[in-house]
């Protein structure tokens, strides 16, 4: 009987050891930049429209593209900004330039609309600051070794904001933050 009891008790502290282990493993490959909890990345940022409609932003300056071991990632630079720019993000059926009303080809499984307060031009003198082209990719922008990001294209600058689609893979889950000038746009690999 007390070798059972030996026998049991050594068990526990070998599943005890190897689920420490396994822990520290995954703490060690977790995502990159903290977006995510230990070991596996956090999707309940949901898939609905995000919006905030805040103060005056100054002119787009560039938009970047990253990945990271979770989402891939989309920032606007928004230069000299005297305020947190504005936004509106959502998953649309098709992509329509603002203004027109023209048709968009986006290529992937999903698009997400991406509307920044942010003109893509200096208002009081009217030059570009964003040399971006309506119906076109992204100038600088390359997707390939993307897991979500499929494609790009460039709305319009209509009215004070910025119109950009994006082409996913599926309609999955993505978050909105702002950090300083930037507005950045995370897009979960998965659910």
């Amino acid at each position: 009987m007390r070798r059972w009891g030996t026998a049991a008790a050594a068990l526990v502290l070998a599943a005890a050891g190897l689920a420490t282990t396994a822990g520290a493993a995954a703490a060690a490959t977790g995502p990159v930049g903290g977006a995510g909890r230990t070991g596996a990345c956090a999707t309940a940022w949901g898939s609905g429209d995000k919006s905030a409609t805040d103060a005056y932003a100054a002119p787009l300056t560039n938009i970047r593209t990253s990945r990271n071991a979770c989402y891939d990632r989309m920032v606007f630079d928004i230069g000299g900004a005297s305020g947190k720019a504005g936004y509106h993000v959502g998953y649309v059926s098709a992509f329509h330039q603002d203004g027109s009303g023209e048709r968009i080809p986006v290529k992937g499984g999903a698009i997400l609309q991406i509307f920044v307060s942010a003109p893509s031009h200096d208002p009081s003198s009217g030059k570009q600051t964003y040399a971006a082209q309506a119906g076109k990719p992204l100038p600088g922008v390359h997707l390939a070794g993307y897991r979500t990001f499929r494609d790009t294209r460039f709305g319009a600058s209509f009215e004070g904001q910025t119109q950009v689609g994006l082409g996913t893979r599926a309609k999955l889950p993505f978050r909105v933050s702002r950090s300083g000038h930037e507005l950045i746009v995370d897009v979960a690999h998965t659910w």
